[in-house]
């Protein structure tokens, strides 16, 4: 089933600029089977884990935040672009492959104690992760585990997220 996933996500060469290859899973989202398979596979890694919320990362991150959120009857957290949260919030700037960036949270959207997974589409160089691993800490809340559908091995992210646990459904 993996492999079937891994042949649904489409190449987009010199995007978001030259030299880097993106790997689009909007291809894999829009077959109904392949996308339950995705979230099934995801979510009974987590279920019975008590885990209170998935956080979604903007923008790929709130599909599968959501998704998974849903099938493990947990909340979803929305982690978004600096300026775009309507509230109070914590912010962490990082690093991408790219560029740099910084990502943004309510200040009210983690309990001290709660149980966490952190969601995104895909696992590069860690920068945006890490933030994302920051913030939750900072909030009090417990990392059970980072999850992604892709992970781009030659670029090491997993350090910038240690000591936190990660899972990737597809491996580059």
């Amino acid at each position: 089933m993996v492999q079937e996933l891994k042949k649904s996500i489409r190449d987009v060469p010199d995007f978001p600029k030259k030299g880097i290859i993106f790997k689009d899973i909007t291809t894999l989202c829009k077959d109904p089977f392949l996308f339950q398979r995705m979230v099934d596979l995801l979510s009974h890694r987590y279920i019975g884990k008590g885990i209170d919320l998935v956080v979604g990362i903007e923008a790929r991150g709130f599909i599968i935040g959501a998704a998974l959120a849903y099938k493990l009857g947990a909340g979803v957290v929305l982690v978004r672009k600096q300026g775009k949260l309507p509230h109070k919030t914590h912010k962490a700037s990082y690093s991408l492959e790219y560029g740099k960036d910084s990502l943004e949270i309510h200040k009210d959207a983690i309990k001290k104690g709660q149980r966490v997974v952190i969601a995104d589409d895909l696992l590069a160089t860690g920068g945006t992760a890490g933030a994302v691993a920051g913030l939750v800490k900072k909030m009090g809340g417990k990392i059970h585990e980072c999850a992604f559908i892709v992970e781009l091995e030659d670029l090491k992210g997993r350090r910038k997220i240690a000591p936190h646990p990660v899972f990737s459904l597809i491996k580059y």
